[in-house]
C-alpha cells in the first residue's frame, strides 16, 4: 500500500481514533460554554482524553458507560445540593470534577480499556479496519493472526472488570451522595455506631439502596451496548456491593491515618477491587458451573 493510501486511511471516519477526538473535542467546547460546569477546566483536558482513550479502545459501546456513569454520577451529586452545603458536607467546588476526580474514578476502566485494546491488535489489518473492538454487532473479534494468543474469556473478563469498576464508582457515588442527603440513620460500618451523615466509613439504608440500584443501572447499560453477557450483570452489581462496602471500611479505618489516601487514592482501589472481584467470581462461575 503507498504512503498516500495509508495517509487517507488513517483519516477516514472509519477509524475510531479520528472518531473519537473529532466527538470529545466536540463535547469539549460544549462543556466550555455550558454555564453550569460539571468539570473543571483541567477536569474536562483529562476528561477529553479519557473520552478518546476510551472509544478508541472500546468504541461507541465503551463509550456509552462511562458517559452513562458521568452524567449519572454528576447528577446524583446535585441531589440535594443546598442542604449538603449548609451541613458542609458537599463535594467541593459544587460537585466540578477535576483530573484527580476523573482518573481516580475511571483509572481502573481506562486500564481494562486499554488492555482489551492491546490483547486485540491486528498483525496486519488493525484495528481501525473493525471500527472498533466491538464492531457493530456487539460481538467483540478475536483474530487467528493476532500478535498473542489472546482467548475470547481473557478479554470477556477485562471487559467485565472495565463494567465492573464504573458500576462500583456509581454505586459509591449513588451512596454516598443519596446517603448525605436523605439517610434518616446513619452508622459506621466497622461499629455500627450511630454518626453524622457524611462521616468517612458511615453507611445508611437509603445510601445503600441507592448504591445498588445505581450498580443495577449501570450493568443494565453495560449488558445492553454488549460490553457484558448477561451473568456479567450480577457479577458487576455483587462485586460494586463488596468493593463499596470495603472502601467504608478503609474509611472508617486507615484513610485519615495516611496523608496520600486522599478519596481519589480510595476511589481507585474501590474501583480496582471491583474489577477484581467482578473477574474473579466470573472465573469461578465458569470453572465450576458453566
Amino acid at each position: 500500500m503507498q504512503n498516500s493510501e495509508l495517509f487517507f486511511n488513517y483519516l477516514s471516519w472509519s477509524n475510531p481514533w479520528l472518531v473519537a477526538i473529532a466527538l470529545n473535542t466536540f463535547l469539549l467546547a460544549i462543556a466550555t460554554l455550558a454555564p453550569k460546569k460539571l468539570l473543571t477546566p483541567a477536569g474536562q483536558l483529562h476528561g477529553w482524553l479519557l473520552g478518546v482513550i476510551i472509544w478508541g479502545s472500546l468504541g461507541w459501546q465503551g463509550y456509552a458507560v462511562v458517559m452513562f456513569y458521568f452524567l449519572v454520577g454528576s447528577g446524583v451529586t446535585r441531589i440535594g445540593k443546598a442542604q449538603k452545603e449548609a451541613e458542609g458536607i458537599a463535594e467541593k467546588r459544587s460537585g466540578a470534577r477535576g483530573p484527580e476526580n476523573v482518573w481516580g474514578s475511571a483509572l481502573t476502566a481506562t486500564l481494562c480499556a486499554v488492555a482489551v485494546l492491546a490483547l486485540c491488535i491486528f498483525r496486519d489489518t488493525g484495528l481501525g479496519d473493525t471500527g472498533g473492538i466491538l464492531g457493530d454487532t456487539g460481538i467483540l473479534p478475536v483474530p487467528q493472526d493476532a500478535i498473542l494468543p489472546v482467548s475470547q474469556d481473557v478479554i470477556s473478563l477485562l471487559l467485565l472488570g472495565y463494567a465492573a469498576s464504573l458500576a462500583t464508582k456509581l454505586s459509591d457515588t449513588c451512596a454516598s451522595e443519596i446517603g448525605k442527603a436523605y439517610g434518616k440513620h446513619t452508622f459506621l460500618i466497622t461499629t455500627l455506631q450511630p454518626v453524622p451523615r457524611g462521616t468517612e466509613g458511615a453507611v445508611s439504608l437509603e445510601g445503600t439502596i441507592a448504591g445498588i440500584v445505581g450498580s443495577i443501572l449501570i450493568a443494565l447499560v453495560s449488558w445492553a451496548v454488549g460490553v457484558i453477557d448477561l451473568t456479567g450483570i450480577v457479577f458487576c452489581v455483587v462485586a460494586a456491593f463488596v468493593a463499596t462496602n470495603i472502601e467504608s471500611v478503609i474509611g472508617a479505618t486507615v484513610q485519615s491515618k495516611f496523608e496520600w489516601l486522599t478519596n481519589e487514592v480510595v476511589n481507585f482501589f474501590n474501583t480496582l477491587i471491583g474489577a477484581i472481584a467482578a473477574i474473579v467470581l466470573a472465573s469461578a462461575w465458569r470453572t465450576f458451573f458453566a
